[in-house]
């Protein structure tokens, strides 16, 4: 399996002259990096101007790598090639290094870029990223790259501290400024010139032995943009080192390249519609920073917001008059680690009456209200005490709690709830406290404790009585000040004291049902199973030529492709085949096919665009200005996966790809709507999940209503 590696965006607040400057000392060897024994030069190039010099070095590392190992590969010393390309004029260094040493083994790439900072000229940013690919190495292939993943870890950040150590030698013997390359012609003195431009050129061979060569025994891989676009403390499109501390947290260089890796993939795959870093994070989190289980729940999570409308729940939702009266739970300041502090009085609310009352799905969104409002605290509290806060605390008050909470369809909306949480608020609880737990405590215990993640249940603590008065205790989490009154502390806690709900609330049971499909059916969406050989086709007539066709989907499953035909006569009443529920939704999943069998493209029908193939995970928008009246048939297609034409083997990304969909069944969830032109401005606010609250860009793409005009596809990838 390829190691990747890809690193935030470092910032030196100093000239990129003077830091190249720094980094030249490091040749031809380097005391701060014990693994670095030396290096030659074994080729270099220098434009006549010298804007351009091109060094090419041989560098020699001492691994730490057990006695046997080294024994048994036969060598004392690992050697990689390294090359630095150095252009004075665009003040850019670009390093690329590889192993040199079992290069037929052990293939390691690294890129590395020095460039200036876009938003100020006289700071420096500095990217890189590795690869590492074992492909045998004597039975220790696991071996080697732990050790070559501990060995870049450990190294990874050296590179800034030795740049800083010797931009302090460069202070300490006078010299602060490095001049910019300038032509000759204008340089005033050849010799200043071209002492100048050694300098530049010395200190352009920038940051691979240190950062590559030490750190190319890792790896992420490939290359740095040359035109990077971090912006200290506020980034749009990368990540930098600074606000990565600031908003994040301490993270581990793996870490930090998992986050940039998986965001990067968001962009790509859902563009314009990411989740914000904190949320991309605590999925990562969630699963141990495994990239591929992180993208698939967070995928699935998203997926699950967009259908649900849970982006707009607190902008468009307002809970019924008897959870604000009876439901025992409120926000309530903060913790001493500025975590939001919420209460829930779990042993003085009549969780029948309120079930009774309000049913299951009314209690479940309550929920997810309060989840979305703890997401937006913890952002405010980032900002009020300027370190990364991404979770609350939740403290629980058992006193009353009776066998009655028992009640089984109770204890059910209780587990669901905590389904639903878990599957798509990872990681948001930083500790829980559950205070005067009773004797039957341990019974709710029992029944719920499966249901919960290990992690999270480590975050619990319980006390039963009065024991959290003693050592250890409140007073250890919650500062005095703020301890709720009804716990004998001093504040006076706003949160509904709860009691019994009036049985003249209670509604029938055709009633709580009719509303909880109203709850969880109110959505745009609608969902289809794409077979191989069944597509799924649905109609849109046009009366007025010029009218626009927009469409937004997702693709849950597999892979389709996307067609639009057009045809002047109406096809037959739709073959619908049930398929079931859909998988991530609750609102079933059907195939429609329009399109008779008999017909022949070109003669009974046409193309109008090009096909689309879309991949699962991706959600696709676009629009399409119709020429002709008639009408429209929008199809999903099942995806086949091409032969390899070199061999008549199958490759075995097309065996793992073809495993991945069962039973070659596709599913997507989908919306349409025909605007007028004359109502159409561009792209596509016009559908609701073109703008997002849980989204970095919701401000900006939430202040239009209406897009700009488009006469062909816009695809737009972005869940």
């Amino acid at each position: 399996m390829v190691q990747k590696y890809q690193s935030p965006v470092r910032v030196y607040k100093y000239p990129f002259e003077l830091i190249m400057a720094a980094y030249e000392r490091r040749f031809p060897t380097c005391p701060l990096i014990p693994m670095f024994v030396g290096s030659d030069t074994v080729n270099e190039f220098k434009s006549e101007d010298g804007a351009i010099h091109v060094i090419e070095r041989r560098c020699k590392l001492d691994v730490d790598a057990p006695r046997l190992l080294k024994k048994i590969a036969g060598v004392d010393f690992v050697y990689f090639v390294q090359k630095n390309s150095l252009n004075s004029r665009e003040r850019t260094l670009h390093i690329e290094a590889h192993n040199e040493t079992f290069s037929n083994r052990v293939i390691i790439n690294e890129h590395c870029c020095y460039t200036v900072h876009p938003e100020n000229e006289d700071w420096t940013c500095f990217e890189q990223s590795a690869s590492l690919d074992i492909k045998s190495f004597f039975g220790f292939e696991s071996t080697v790259e732990k050790i070559a993943m501990k060995q870049y870890t450990s190294n990874i950040k050296k590179g800034k501290e030795i740049i800083e150590y010797y931009l302090h030698q460069l202070e300490e013997e006078g010299i602060t400024f490095v001049p910019r390359w300038t032509p000759p012609s204008i340089t005033p003195s050849s010799e200043t010139s071209s002492s100048s431009c050694k300098k530049q050129a010395a200190s352009m061979a920038v940051v691979i032995p240190d950062a590559a060569l030490k750190e190319g025994l890792s790896g992420d891989a490939l290359s740095s943009p040359s035109a990077p676009e971090p912006v200290v403390g506020t980034p749009d499109d990368k990540l930098d080192a600074d606000y990565i501390k600031r908003y994040l947290g301490d993270l581990t260089p793996l870490q930090e390249s998992c986050l940039i890796r998986l965001r990067q993939w968001l962009q790509e795959t859902h563009k314009g519609k990411i989740p914000k870093d904190e949320h991309i994070l605590r999925f990562l989190r969630a699963r141990d920073f495994n990239i591929d289980k992180a993208r698939e729940i967070m995928c699935q999570s998203l997926t699950w917001r967009k259908q649900h409308q849970v982006d707009y729940i607190l902008d468009t939702w307002t809970p019924p008059q008897v959870l604000q009266d009876y439901y025992a739970g409120g926000w309530h300041h903060h913790d001493k680690d500025g975590r939001p502090l919420y209460v829930l009085r779990l042993g003085q609310m009549d969780t029948k009456g309120l079930v009774r009352a309000l049913g299951e799905e009314a209690l479940l969104r309550y929920v997810l209200s309060i989840n979305e409002e703890g997401l937006r605290r913890c952002e405010e509290n980032t900002k009020v005490f300027g370190r990364p806060i991404s979770s609350w605390t939740c403290l629980v008050d058992l006193e009353g709690l009776n066998m009655r909470h028992l009640w089984r369809p109770g204890v059910k909306a209780l587990l669901r709830i905590i389904e639903v949480v878990e599957a798509n608020y990872p990681e948001t609880l930083g500790r829980l406290l559950i205070l005067r737990a009773p004797r039957v405590f341990p019974v709710l215990w029992t029944l719920v404790s499966p249901f919960i993640d290990d992690n999270t249940r480590r975050k619990f603590l319980i006390y039963a009585g009065n024991d959290y008065q003693g050592p250890g205790g409140l007073l250890d989490y919650i500062d005095k000040e703020i301890i709720p009154d009804f716990l004998s502390g001093e504040c006076m806690c706003e949160v509904p004291e709860g009691g019994l709900v009036p049985k003249s609330l209670y509604r029938t049971a055709e009633e709580l049902e009719n509303e909880d499909l109203k709850l969880w059916t109110e959505t745009i969406y609608q969902s289809a199973s794409v077979f191989k050989g069944a597509p799924h086709e649905i109609l849109v007539q046009i009366v007025d030529a010029s009218s626009v066709i927009t469409w937004d989907f997702d693709v849950c499953k597999g892979d389709i492709v996307f067609n639009i035909y057009h045809s002047k006569r109406s096809p037959q009443p739709p073959k619908k085949d049930s398929l079931g529920a859909h998988s991530i939704t609750s609102p079933g999943g059907n195939n429609v096919q329009l399109i008779d069998k008999v017909w022949q493209l070109g003669r009974d029908y046409s193309m109008v665009e090009s096909p689309l193939i879309c991949k699962e995970g991706e959600s696709v928008q676009g629009s399409h200005v119709t020429r002709w009246p008639g009408f429209y048939i929008l199809q999903w297609k099942f995806h086949s996966m091409p032969a390899c034409a070199a061999s008549s083997l199958p490759r075995v990304d097309d065996v793992l790809a073809s495993l991945q969909v069962s039973s070659h069944k596709c599913k997507v969830m989908y919306y349409t709507e025909v605007i007028g032109s004359e109502d159409f401005r561009g792209s596509m606010t016009s559908l609701e999940s073109s703008h997002s609250g849980f989204s970095q860009l919701s401000a900006a793409t939430t202040s239009s209503s209406q897009s700009h005009s488009s006469s062909m596809i816009s695809r737009w990838r972005f869940c």
